[in-house]
């Protein structure tokens, strides 16, 4: 599996530590959308797309089932953010 595309797109709400989304392309052939970019304590770090269920939790719509793949999207995300060229401004 290969990350074959990552888009990145900022936002800019006042005291959030939300930074941004982004949409990943995987294998030219399977997208993820709504990756959030989170500034934590100490790093940035990414929360894949969830839901919320009947309960009041939310659950991951697609996630990486293992820590390999989860460091390969978060270093491609975070990359990507940081790179101001190929960044998007989101309304």
């Amino acid at each position: 599996m290969q990350i074959t595309s990552v888009r990145v797109h900022k936002t800019d709400r006042e005291g959030s530590r939300m930074k941004g989304y982004a949409t990943v392309t995987i294998d030219d052939c399977f997208v993820v959308r709504n990756i959030r970019i989170i500034e934590g304590d100490e790093k940035l770090f990414i929360a894949m797309p969830s839901r919320k269920v009947a309960d009041d939790r939310y659950e991951d719509i697609a996630h990486p089932i293992n820590a390999e793949t989860r460091k390969m999207f978060e270093d491609a995300i975070i990359e990507e953010y940081k790179n101001p060229t190929n960044v998007e401004e989101a309304e």
